[in-house]
């Protein structure tokens, strides 16, 4: 059994297509020293949803192929993703090279053309979901954090939305935190935060949000000690979803004492 899974709470399952999934955390497969240490960080964090990016499905070449090393971990579903896509017609190119390559349903739509800013094209992102989705994958895209786009996305049939918490690989955390509130609350299915996670207290508060899971890659890979890293990123998941089933305490614009004592100071003492 995995360490990192609660067997008491098998009933809090994340639904993604036709496959549910006990761990709410996704890792990333970029950016490790080495396939060793992401096999590692992998099996810490016990992530079952992996994705890779297809130019690394690539069995001729052993030392760049990403794909074989993780096909052989037990109870990890890969998710090909288009990284590298200019436009929707690439993305659904690759898209559906992928599937044949990996058997996998599952496809993660990356479209961000610019690579100063590697922000996702909405227009394009929309119109490879619409037609991938049409063809029975099941689609989940990186997209800006659009509470329109995220409506759109889920009306063609995505089976989650995953906007960026800040620009990719900056570290920034959840600065696009009100909106992912408005996104949250009309989406209907899983909202995933993909992308700007630094540290395990960012990927918890987005959980305590009402996500459905994170995604975090660079975070772990270029850690110190990524096995370690993705460790305290489960952790951190779990509590987050923990807090947020629990239900938090409101917040309000004035204090109030937890033990209040006006009753007690303002009772007559019987030896007055």
């Amino acid at each position: 059994m995995n360490p990192n899974h609660d067997p008491t709470d098998s009933a809090d399952a994340l639904t993604l297509g036709e496959q549910t999934f006990s761990s709410r955390l996704i890792l990333g497969t970029g950016k490790f020293a080495s396939t060793a240490a992401m096999v590692q960080a992998v099996k810490a964090s016990g992530a079952e949803l992996v994705t890779v990016a297809l130019r690394r499905v690539n069995r001729e070449r052993p030392d760049d192929d990403l794909f074989t090393p993780l096909a052989q971990l037990e109870g990890v579903t890969l998710m090909p993703n288009t990284s590298g896509a200019r436009n929707a017609r690439e993305a659904i190119t690759a898209a559906r090279l992928a599937r044949q390559l990996c058997d996998s349903r599952f496809i993660k739509v990356e479209i961000h053309p610019n690579p100063h800013h590697l922000m996702p094209d909405a227009l394009e992102t929309y119109e490879a979901c619409r037609v991938l989705a049409a063809e029975g994958f099941w689609v989940m895209p990186y997209m800006p954090p659009d509470p329109v786009l995220a409506k759109r996305l889920e009306e063609v049939g995505c089976v989650s939305v995953m906007p960026l918490g800040s620009a990719i690989g900056s570290g920034h955390g959840l600065a696009a935190a009100d909106l992912l509130r408005l996104i949250l609350r009309d989406s209907r299915i899983p909202v995933i935060v993909d992308a700007g996670l630094r540290a395990p207290s960012e990927a918890a508060a987005a959980m305590e949000m009402g996500c459905g899971a994170v995604l975090v890659n660079s975070a772990i890979a270029v850690a110190g000690d990524p096995a370690a890293m993705a460790t305290a990123f489960a952790g951190a998941v779990r509590a987050g979803r923990a807090a947020y089933r629990a239900g938090l305490m409101p917040r309000g614009t004035a204090a109030v004492a937890s033990s209040p004592l006006t009753a007690f100071l303002s009772t007559p003492r019987a030896d007055a």
